[in-house]
């Protein structure tokens, strides 16, 4: 098949570059011509694992092209997705504006029938409005083209996407449309080969189904972050807690691990915009607003654990900052912990010393570029002349170090642990000094 992504930030080049990689001819569009010239030359503004490989190969063979003019993609194509950025709005809602300047786009283009797909995250009803500003379009044109919209909402994992996209747990299509539902199940066989994981529902249900599954993760993170701080209060252990909620089959394990918060392009904004579409429609979300209250406090956590054992000033301080993407294998920092715990450090006083392995450029580039921060090129150099590590994303290579080794590099054996990584039983017959989030 051929087809059409409009976009190639996150989602628009896991995409493209996945379906790519089935034997589609895929044009990826973007109107930034820095960025598509960069992919060109094999230049990859993400660090996704095994992206990068993915593109240079479907690139070479020429099932993968990068261009700026939509009209070639579209004329090449039957199937377009539109996988454009919805930034929060000032007032909570996502930003549409992107999208809708690709639909009319479209509508200004197309020489046929068409379907278009909806794969960024957009508000309920977001597919309705897209259709009419296509059809608004055409109609000036004098055109009469078949345009087909599907909601098909996008399920990646930053750090696990290929794979996510690849192997789907499922795949969510909305649409009413009998010729569309065909398309998108031939369109998708080639990755559902072992069982067939494609939902097929109406528009609306498709488009709520992404907010409402980001929601519950939230809602989970959120409380297990609660309870860890009623069992830092009462002195229990919410690793002990997690392990005997887990074992009750309606709960499980998965999501049940407390931390300092989550962040990322996603839970974030997709929480505050369900908020949002519900107070827009006169209800009050009063559980998902709790979620984002509880979530926002806890990325203040870690910085009040350390004044509360050190002390409101912190000048005297200088702390080993182990993480700073929002989670492992990806070198996003959008609305990442790191960010909150550094800023409230650095107000204190303190002296910071920071390690990532992916995401320090990202760091001096854009989110800290005006924060006064060492950055060290491993995990170890960045303990130099520190009093403590602070350690904020869960990356593999902090959950086994040399623990010897850091007593010697650190002044004293000092660990604020936001993501629980540590046994409180080896930290003690480590003789380290350990906090960490509910035990």
């Amino acid at each position: 098949m051929n087809i059409t992504i409009i976009g190639t930030g996150y989602v628009g080049l896991v995409t493209g570059t996945c379906f790519s990689e089935m034997g589609n001819e895929v044009y990826c569009v973007d109107v930034i011509e820095e960025k598509i010239e960069s992919l060109k030359k094999g230049i990859v503004p993400i660090y996704e694992p095994g992206l990068k490989e993915l593109i240079d190969t479907n690139y070479k063979i020429g099932n993968l092209h990068f261009t700026t003019n939509l009209e070639e993609g579209l004329n090449n194509s039957e199937i377009c997705f539109i996988a454009v950025g919805t930034p929060m709005g000032e007032d909570g809602s996502a930003d549409l504006q992107y999208v809708r300047e690709v639909a009319k786009e479209i509508g200004q283009t197309i020489t046929h029938d068409m379907i278009v797909v909806d794969k960024s995250t957009v508000p309920v009803g977001t597919a309705d409005e897209v259709k009419n500003i296509i059809n608004k379009e055409l109609n000036k044109r004098g055109q009469n083209y078949k345009v087909t919209v599907v909601s098909n909402p996008e399920f990646l994992k930053e750090g696990n996407a290929v794979q996510d996209f690849m192997r789907p747990e499922r795949i969510i299509v909305g649409t009413d449309d009998n010729d569309a539902k065909e398309y998108m199940k031939e369109l998708y066989e080639p990755f559902t080969k072992n069982h067939d994981r494609m939902i097929i529902m109406d528009i609306r249900s498709a488009e709520m189904t992404k907010y409402a599954s980001n929601s519950m993760l939230a809602n989970r993170i959120s409380f297990m972050n609660e309870m860890a701080n009623i069992c830092d209060k009462i002195g229990a252990n919410i690793d002990e807690v997690r392990k005997g909620m887990g074992s009750d089959s309606r709960i499980g394990h998965s999501f049940l691990y407390p931390g300092c918060g989550y962040g990322g392009s996603c839970f974030p904004k997709d929480v505050t915009a369900l908020i949002k579409t519900a107070k827009d429609n006169d209800y009050d979300a009063i559980l998902l607003k709790s979620v984002e209250t509880v979530n926002n406090n806890q990325k203040h956590y870690i910085s009040k654990k350390i004044k509360s054992v050190l002390g409101d000033d912190l000048s005297d301080y200088t702390f080993a900052i182990w993480g700073l993407a929002f989670k492992p294998e990806t070198d996003d920092m959008r609305e990442a912990s790191s960010i909150i715990i550094i800023k409230d450090l650095l107000e204190a006083g303190a002296t910071i010393n920071a390690y990532d392995p992916k995401a320090m450029d990202t760091a001096k580039n854009f989110y800290l570029k005006d924060s006064d921060i060492n950055y060290y090129e491993d995990k170890y150099s960045v303990l130099h002349d520190a009093d403590a590590i602070v350690l904020v994303t869960e990356w593999k290579e902090f959950r086994s170090p040399n623990f010897d080794k850091i007593k010697t590099l650190l002044k004293q054996p000092l660990i604020f642990d936001g993501r629980n990584q540590y046994n409180n039983k080896l930290m003690k017959k480590l003789d380290f000094k350990y906090y960490a989030v509910g035990k």
